[in-house]
């Protein structure tokens, strides 16, 4: 994780890695074997995103995700727990969804007033959608909530 520090402000993090793209046809919301899963290149990764935020001392005060399994392993990797918040699925598949879940999204980061950090993981669709960034597996996003919106401070990775 390099700087810029996250404390206070809203870390928007892709799912760490999950080879592929999408999801299969026979694709379930709650059921794992069905979908796209942390590879353990990126079960790893996860680990190391966690222990990057607790080594430099950043306070996590929520953990939200997308209810896709490997969003839901990155956070419990990473911060230990997460609640999942529907507005971070998915829309790949439906893009239908997209407006209203990025406006959700962009109000809840707007609305933040931490002290510590907000941490939410989803996907790169998702992630594109809200702030034309396109990121990788476990890369992050730094957003810093201003009335209506945020400001995009920077990126960062943990290697």
């Amino acid at each position: 994780l390099r700087e810029p520090h996250v404390d206070g402000h809203v870390a928007l993090l892709r799912h760490a890695e999950a080879p592929g793209i999408g999801d299969p046809p026979e694709f379930a919301l709650g059921d794992c074997s069905t979908q796209r899963n942390l590879s353990p290149a990126g079960r790893e990764h996860a680990a190391r995103i966690g222990a990057a935020f607790r080594a430099r001392g950043v306070a996590v005060d929520q953990v939200l995700t997308s209810g896709w399994c490997r969003c839901v392993d990155t956070a419990a990797l990473a911060f230990g727990t997460a609640e999942v918040w529907p507005p971070l699925h998915s829309f790949f598949r439906d893009s239908a969804t997209g407006l209203a879940q990025t406006r959700a999204v962009r109000e809840r980061i707007a609305e933040w007033s931490g002290p510590g950090t907000l941490v939410l993981v989803t996907h790169q669709v998702n992630i594109t959608a809200l702030t034309n960034l396109f990121p990788t597996s476990g890369e992050l996003a730094v957003l810093a909530p201003a009335r209506g919106g945020f400001a995009i401070l920077g990126c960062a990775t943990v290697d």
